[in-house]
């Protein structure tokens, strides 16, 4: 069988979890032999990279007495930007071959530049992921510019959740006909082939591949169910996951990863709707054996030696060289100014060359290992941490009893996640909570569909529920209300919402989610326990509230700044309500209309505004126009009261005491 160089690619969005089909294809690839790239970023930076590392190469062959790995950024920066003064960073004036030699450099950056590398594509196999449908274009430019990449006699491979969700969409955008669903059957890219992809370890090694750090990390991922029960409109779970699969095993899985990629600290279960599963017991109590029963800990293994141990082993060269090299400079961080080591680790990364990540070679990592490692065990001494489990998807409140409460409350979840999509689930989602309450869960969090079919009022009742609760029963909960964006086009309109983010709900306009958004921007995302700080936000009741929706954006983006300013030059939230008020008390029907047309669309074009003689229609439109841009202007009087609000101490601190 021969080995084929496979390339999996995740378009350069931003995105919290790395992608676990990547993970287990390329441990797919690799149980066959073959050679497994990944790579998170700009495809050209990628293609300029494997056309640097293609000259340094053949400079090798031509001079090997140079080290030519030290000037790999320079030969990279030289084909990028085709800046001759760049070669002269490079020196092999030694050599006799030295016009050769600049010769292939030279060549290096025509062949890019040409495009004569779209001739002679590198990889057997492409694979690329996709994820949500509004990352349309990237998706898109990331698969049309993988099919250059891709032999004649290549497969070019297009899966994940917008591929599934619209396959005849992406095949009619880039020729490609997707893979839809899960690779949960044996032969699905090699005939010969019984190994089932989606039932495979994780290959962990690729997140080390690529310089995108996910923000969930540290975790084992996986699922111990696939599919759900439910058929909700706004979820792709039925057409991703067709077939609701009660049990998946997972003791195996992780003990697999802990002997090729060492210990992770939580648990993070994607499972769809894990209590319509009728094998949850067993699920629950394969997940205590895994080590994450209520109260267990995690003490930090030996990073540094699992690094070294799999480069010298040859698991993913790539991956490891850059694992080992961030391993000694977080050692060297964690040990300067505090130790005498670190001098000793400083002048031992001098004399092995450990400089760069993109310079050092593995020789020198395995040759300077034996230095540091007394060094490391010196001042390893992890603490035992508390593990976490998270169903990260949410449970359904729905199908919530004493029992299986009893068995959630009988791992080490948190938060424990629970679907409040809709107002009508109320009921299911309070006795939800107030069970695992009485078992003594205390940390919770939830996501909030909003922009669907329900109302700005509903969503604020629903916050309000959230904080009550919290108040009630001495826990937490963490709201991340969460905007709703259609995954299929819809026939009665114009735009294709389902490739962008710019829907608008039935109940809802741009007005409104915009100033939902610049509340959310004040409080990072998430509403937590404490009414004081809910109601400053949001409003103290719904009256507030849907006022607070109306009120110009950068009131509410620097809510501080503008109430001190309402003291200063009568220019504030308080002067905008009162202008407000009257305007919807004294103005007729018609008028108030065409003012809340103009508002609820969020633009405050001049030649709009124009045409309203009335001086308090002028007014109020000034605090929605005046000021947009002039807060970012530093030759704007508003500018310059900003200034003068931020440089105060006592405002500062109050300021920061509030957030």
């Amino acid at each position: 069988m021969n080995q084929r160089k496979v390339l999996l690619i995740e378009p350069n969005y931003s995105n919290k979890y790395p992608p676990i089909g990547l993970m287990k294809m390329a441990t797919y690839f690799r149980n066959r032999g073959d050679e497994v790239v990944f790579y998170k970023g700009d495809l050209k930076r990628f293609i300029i990279e494997r056309i640097a590392l293609c000259c340094i190469n053949e400079c090798k062959s031509l001079a090997p007495e140079i080290d030519w790995d030290v000037f790999y950024p320079a030969i990279y920066s030289y084909i990028r930007t085709r800046k001759g003064a760049v070669l002269e960073d490079i020196d092999y004036s030694s050599s006799q071959y030295n016009l050769l030699l600049e010769g292939k450099i030279v060549d290096a950056k025509n062949y890019y530049w040409s495009g004569e590398w779209k001739k002679h594509p590198e990889w057997d196999f492409v694979g690329v992921t996709t994820l949500f449908t509004f990352y349309w274009d990237i998706t898109i430019d990331t698969i049309n510019t993988a099919k250059l990449l891709v032999k004649p006699n290549g497969r070019l491979m297009v899966g994940g959740v917008l591929a599934s969700i619209q396959p005849d969409e992406v095949e009619k955008a880039t020729g490609i006909k997707p893979y839809i669903g899960v690779l949960n059957t044996p032969g699905e890219i090699d005939k010969d082939d019984s190994q089932i992809i989606d039932e495979l370890p994780l290959d962990y090694s690729i997140l080390d591949e690529i310089d995108y750090e996910y923000p969930m990390s540290n975790a084992y991922y996986g699922y111990t169910s696939r599919g759900c029960i439910r058929k909700c409109p706004f979820c792709a779970v039925s057409t991703l996951e067709p077939v609701f699969i009660p049990y998946i095993p997972l003791q195996e899985r992780i003990k697999g990863i802990i002997e090729k990629y060492g210990e992770q600290k939580d648990l993070l279960l994607m499972d769809n709707n894990i209590l319509a599963s009728p094998n949850f017991n067993q699920i629950i109590q394969e997940i205590i054996d895994c080590g994450f029963g209520k109260g267990d800990k995690f003490i930090q293994p030996n990073t540094f030696d699992k690094a070294f141990e799999n480069l010298a082993e040859g698991v993913n060269d790539r991956a490891y060289r850059r694992r080992c090299f961030k391993e000694i400079v977080s050692l060297y961080e964690k040990l300067k100014g505090k130790s005498d080591d670190a001098f000793t680790l400083y002048r031992a990364m001098d004399d092995f060359q450990i400089r760069d990540i993109t310079t050092v070679t593995k020789d020198n990592l395995l040759r300077i290992y034996p230095v540091l490692k007394p060094i490391y065990e010196k001042h390893f001494r992890p603490q035992p941490r508390q593990r976490y489990v998270d169903f990260n998807q949410g449970v359904d409140a729905r199908l919530f009893n004493e029992n299986n409460v009893k068995l959630l409350a009988s791992i080490a979840i948190r938060p424990l996640r629970i679907a409040f999509d809709d107002l009508k689930s109320r009921p299911a989602y309070e006795n939800a909570v107030r069970l695992s309450v009485k078992e003594g869960i205390k940390d919770f969090s939830n996501y909030l569909l909003y922009n669907y079919k329900d109302t700005p009022e509903e969503l604020y009742i629903r916050l309000r529920i959230n904080v009550d609760l919290c108040d009630e029963l001495g826990v937490s909960i963490y709201s991340f209300p969460m905007k709703y964006h259609p995954i299929h086009s819809e026939s009665n309109f114009e735009i294709d919402y389902s490739h962008n983010r710019d829907y608008i709900g039935i109940n809802w306009n741009r007005k409104y989610i915009r100033a939902i958004q610049a509340i959310l921007n004040s409080t990072k995302g998430k509403v937590g326990k404490g009414t004081s700080f809910f109601e400053e936000a949001f409003g103290k009741d719904l009256v507030e509230f849907k006022e607070l929706l109306e009120m110009p954006e950068t009131f509410i983006l620097y809510r501080f700044f503008f109430k001190w300013l309402d003291g200063v030059n009568s220019f504030g939230p308080e002067h905008w309500r009162r202008c407000w008020r009257k305007c919807m008390e004294t103005l007729d029907e018609e008028t108030k209309k065409e003012i809340l047309d103009i508002i609820h669309s969020n633009n405050f074009d001049d030649e709009k505004i124009a045409k309203f003689d009335n001086p308090l229609i002028k007014e109020l439109f000034s605090y929605y126009s005046s000021h947009r841009n002039d807060i970012v202007d530093p030759k704007s009087d508003l500018y310059k009261l900003k200034q003068q609000y931020d440089s105060h101490p006592t405002i500062a601190l109050k300021r920061k005491k509030n957030k």
